[in-house]
C-alpha cells in the first residue's frame, strides 16, 4: 500500500485541503496572490510544503481544485451519454458549494488575480466546450453546429458559476444558475430531426 501523504496530526485529507485553500485565500486578500508564496500558506496553514503539493499541483489550483472535480464529473456523465447536455452540466454542479472559486470571482481586484483567473477560466471552459461538442456529434450533430453549440453551453456554464458567486454563492443553489443560463442558448438544431439537441427545460 502507498503510504499515507503527511498530514497535519488528527486532520483528515479532505479537511487538509479546506484548511490551506482557507489560509491561502487570507493570505491573497491579505497580500495579494503575488506577494504569496506556497511558503506562505503552508506556514499559515500549519502544515508542511509537501502537503500543499498533495493537494495543488500549484498555488493558482487553489480557486480550482473543488470545481475541477465537478468539471471531470460533468464531462464524464456527457462521454457516457446517459443524459441530456443540460441534465448533465447541472448535475456535476448540483453540490457545488461556496468555496475558494467564489471568493476569488468576487474579490479578484482586491486579490490582483484578475488576469490569471480569467485566462484559467477560459481553460476549463474550452475543455467543456470539446466535451459537450463531442457528445453532441455523437448524437448526429454536424461538427460546426456542435462546436458552436459546445462553445454556448460551456460559455453559459461558467457565466452561471461568475453569477452565482457575485450574487452571493451559498443563498441558493447553484445548479438551477446553470439550468437557467443553459435555457438562455439559442437552439441551434440541424435542419431535420437528427442531431436535435434535447430541449432545455
Amino acid at each position: 500500500m502507498p503510504a499515507e501523504p503527511e498530514l497535519r496530526a488528527g486532520r483528515p485529507r479532505a479537511s487538509s485541503r479546506q484548511t490551506l485553500a482557507e489560509a491561502a485565500c487570507e493570505l491573497f486578500l491579505e497580500r495579494g496572490y503575488h506577494a504569496t508564496s506556497v511558503a506562505d500558506i503552508t506556514r499559515r496553514a500549519g502544515v508542511s510544503r509537501s502537503s500543499f503539493f498533495n493537494y495543488f499541483s500549484a498555488k493558482g489550483d487553489v480557486f480550482w481544485a473543488a470545481f475541477d472535480e465537478r468539471l471531470d464529473r460533468a464531462v464524464g456523465a456527457l462521454d457516457a451519454g446517459r443524459e441530456a447536455v443540460p441534465d448533465a452540466l447541472a448535475g456535476a454542479l448540483s453540490q457545488f458549494a461556496p468555496d475558494s472559486l467564489a471568493l476569488a470571482v468576487v474579490n479578484a481586484e482586491t486579490m490582483g488575480i484578475g488576469d490569471e483567473l480569467a485566462r484559467e477560466a477560459a481553460l476549463r471552459q474550452a475543455r467543456l466546450a470539446d466535451a459537450v461538442a463531442r457528445r453532441l456529434r455523437h448524437d448526429g450533430m454536424d461538427a460546426l453546429r456542435s462546436r458552436i453549440a459546445g462553445a454556448a453551453y460551456a460559455a453559459a456554464v461558467l457565466a452561471a458559476v461568475w453569477s452565482w458567486a457575485r450574487d452571493g454563492a451559498g443563498r441558493s443553489p447553484l445548479a438551477p444558475a446553470v439550468r437557467h443560463a443553459l435555457a438562455l442558448v439559442p437552439e441551434l438544431a440541424p435542419t431535420g430531426d437528427q442531431g436535435r439537441p434535447q430541449p432545455l427545460t
